[in-house]
């Protein structure tokens, strides 16, 4: 009986590779391997009765949007697109799937398959920072059926999470206002290390001004932006006798931060720092509320501190900011990190619509889908999304089309695009949707009509 040591330590490479990887990071060289088992083994059976290059269509879309969210902010999009890119299989990697024993009895064609793997299809998609309601596709993967499987298990997990992510981050834009500064904090509070440079890249996109992620912030071109912390009050003023030297000492180093005043008593902070700029000490810029009764603080630090921005953070989302200034808080920036990073996932679903040019659809009670290619018809009057119309490729219903080709043959046909491009697209995209459908308490989804062809279709297969 072969043992899980001897699968593992088959020869000297692949040890080598164990070692490597025990840390279980991740680079574009382990693409190929980050997908479900049973991808590898659909695709080997695929192969194996001779269906692999029948050409297939799937489409990622949600059924049902999360509690109390009116629409969706689609996200992720350049980053499935970079894994299509690189998707390969390494010779130690094939080595190591024939190693688990589990695919002795694979058609030894498979092997050769996943050896010359490159993805060769087509891509549709709808431009990241639009907005999207349920049943309507984010993407369809056009190509040989044995890659547009595969590709699943990567694609869900890439545009749910940035989508679940930008549609908070959307959502507090539209609440605190464009003025506003909000900052993504939730590095910490994401679901792992790469999670957060996806929430990171997600909230910037959404609308955010910075993230206080560093290595985010530098891969992405930007600047990261942040305060400090309590431990440098608490350590500063142990050794060297008070919060005030604790500020002088930071605000010597970093004179354009924001200082964090409710480590101890938040009010009398704001009067001692009062006292120094009065007295041309220093230049304050900001200062920050993490804890306490935030409409009552902040309204005395305004008074105390009539010409300094505002910070506030603690668990705060789109609800909590939307009683503050419902409350009149005097706060000018957020920081958001837990409750943007994590919360109701996106339950995106990944979906079979045609094999070999033929319309199929998945019958399953409460799970039915909708079946062959389609396309998404927004119709607006004077820049206001009036309704969508969910239909066949093949009509033309007029209306704005949101799914675009964005690869073909394996080839991209569009630049990337900016953060700078998709935020912009993003607060044009909430902007246009009506006022029910942007509001936090029972929202109204953007009405979406299935097309007379669509209802047949589905009629027919049904």
């Amino acid at each position: 009986m072969t043992t899980y040591p001897d699968l593992c330590l088959h020869n000297k490479n692949l040890q080598q590779e164990s070692v490597a990887n025990s840390e279980l990071t991740l680079t574009p060289n382990d693409y190929s391997l980050l997908t479900d088992l049973y991808q590898l083994t659909m695709a080997a059976c695929y192969t194996g009765v001779g269906l692999e290059q029948k050409q297939a269509s799937f489409e990622l879309f949600v059924r049902r949007l999360p509690t109390n969210f009116g629409y969706l902010i689609a996200m992720g999009l350049a980053q499935a697109l970079e894994y299509l890119e690189k998707l390969r299989f390494s010779s130690n990697q094939i080595a190591a799937l024939q190693a688990t024993g589990i695919f002795a009895n694979a058609p030894d064609q498979f092997w050769s398959l996943l050896a010359q793997a490159k993805f060769t299809g087509d891509v549709w998609a709808v431009p990241e920072g639009t907005a999207i309601f349920a049943h309507e596709p984010l993407l369809r993967i056009e190509a040989p059926l044995w890659q547009a499987q595969l590709v699943e298990t990567y694609l869900l997990n890439t545009l749910n999470y940035q989508t679940l992510v930008a549609t908070r981050a959307a959502r507090i834009r539209d609440v605190a206002g464009p003025v506003a500064t909000l900052l993504e904090f939730g590095t910490r509070r994401a679901f792992s290390p790469q999670a957060s440079l996806w929430a990171a890249r997600a909230a910037l996109a959404a609308g955010m001004d910075a993230t206080s992620n560093v290595l985010a912030a530098l891969q992405l071109n930007q600047k990261p932006n942040g305060t400090m912390a309590h431990a440098l009050v608490m350590a500063l003023s142990a050794i060297q006798g008070s919060e005030e030297q604790a500020f002088t000492a930071f605000h010597r180093y970093f004179p354009g931060a924001p200082l964090l005043i409710d480590t101890y008593d938040p009010i009398a902070a704001a009067k001692m720092l009062s006292e120094r700029v009065r007295s041309g000490e220093m230049e304050l810029t900001g200062v920050r509320l993490d804890s306490g009764d935030l409409v009552e603080l902040s309204q005395q630090v305004r008074s105390l501190l009539p010409g300094v921005s505002i910070f506030a953070s603690g668990d705060l989302d789109e609800w909590e900011i939307a009683k503050l200034k419902d409350s009149g808080a005097c706060i000018d920036g957020y920081g958001l990190g837990t409750r943007l990073v994590t919360g109701t996932p996106v339950n995106g679903v990944y979906k079979l619509v045609e094999i070999d040019h033929i319309p199929v659809m998945k019958k399953s009670t409460g799970k039915k889908t909708y079946p062959g290619r389609k396309q998404i018809f927004r119709f607006c009057a004077n820049g206001q999304a009036k309704t969508d119309q969910l239909g066949l490729i093949t009509e033309n219903p007029g209306g704005q089309p949101l799914l675009q080709l964005m690869v073909k043959q394996g080839q991209r046909v569009q630049q990337p695009e900016t953060l700078a491009e998709i935020q912009k697209r993003t607060a044009i995209s909430v902007a246009s949707l009506p006022d029910e459908t942007r509001r936090l308490d029972n929202p109204v989804s953007l009405s979406v009509k299935i097309s007379d062809a669509l209802q047949e279709l589905t009629r027919q297969i049904e």
